[in-house]
């Protein structure tokens, strides 16, 4: 079998992303019967079909599924393998941590700096949705998350857990009770992936059918905490932070209230799965000392 073509590959996943071949073509800058005939050369090489073509459009196989999400890995790698050899190439000594809003790093950072002389440390601002993106595609050493958050080629190790709230809009029906259960918060629209908050998906399914799929078409498309709060102040959805997010996100157009069965939330520190340096080495022992939930530091 020939060696695998990485330019195939970036091909097949912006096929695979996009399950149309003028879109796809058009993201890739080629003509599509150029884009044709590499899918066509990639499932030849590969002794497999990957996408079914029909009057209802593109999709992808069974085998096609499986391997866009190996294969997405496979070119973030690539493109993390790039900038890191740039870096050695240029001499630099750099590390980058990347946190979630509401973490404080700092400790990790000072820390780092004493043990590693000469060491530049760089952070970065994550969301929920590319907190595990920065460590495929080298962006950042290590990446403290919040869970739920895909795994896959990475490694994690828990650091601690806190509560999370509901930021709900000031005059909103729910605001004027101490606290709330996860089924109060299901019968209204989240503002945020509903697997980030795998308890309101599981009740939304089981109290509102349909609020996974048809009751979420007209939601907005919000990534940052800033834009979450500014939709649900203007009263489109309710939103889960966590309680270090949400004391640091004060407004007097959006209250929090505590979610009584709604368990904490954890927090971890990740690194790409196998890569192993002194500096993330250092990096995992001095996190799991250093970094403590926001609420404890004094």
């Amino acid at each position: 079998m020939a060696d695998l073509d990485l330019r195939k590959l970036r091909y097949f996943v912006t096929l695979g992303q996009e399950l149309n071949f003028g879109r796809a073509a058009a993201r890739l800058h080629v003509a599509q019967p150029v884009l044709s005939r590499q899918i066509a050369a990639l499932e030849r090489e590969l002794g497999v079909q990957l996408f079914e073509r029909s009057t209802a459009g593109t999709r992808l196989t069974d085998a096609g599924s499986l391997l866009l999400g190996e294969a997405e890995l496979t070119l973030s790698n690539s493109v993390a393998l790039m900038r890191r050899a740039r870096q050695l190439g240029r001499g630099e000594q750099r590390f980058t941590i990347a946190f979630m809003p509401g973490i404080i790093v700092t400790p990790l950072s000072r820390a780092l700096s004493d043990r590693f002389d000469g060491l530049t440390i760089d952070v970065l601002r994550v969301e929920w949705d590319t907190q595990a993106t920065v460590l495929h595609d080298g962006s950042a050493d290590v990446s403290i998350m919040r869970l739920p958050v895909d795994t896959r080629g990475l490694s994690a190790l828990p650091l601690f857990s806190e509560a999370r709230l509901v930021a709900l809009p000031a005059g909103h029906a729910l605001a004027s009770l101490d606290s709330v259960t996860v089924d109060d918060l299901a019968r209204f629209d989240l503002l945020q992936d509903p697997d980030a908050v795998p308890e309101w998906r599981d009740a939304a399914r089981r109290l509102r059918p349909g609020a996974l799929t048809r009751d979420r078409s007209g939601l907005p498309v919000v990534n940052t905490v800033e834009a979450k709060l500014e939709h649900v102040a203007a009263g489109r959805g309710l939103v889960v932070l966590p309680r270090s997010t949400a004391d640091y996100y004060t407004r007097p157009d959006v209250v929090y209230r505590e979610v009584v069965d709604l368990p904490p939330g954890e927090v971890v520190i990740g690194f790409a799965a196998g890569r192993t340096t002194p500096q993330i080495e250092a990096a995992l022992q001095l996190a799991r000392r250093v970094l403590v939930a926001p609420a404890d530091v004094s």
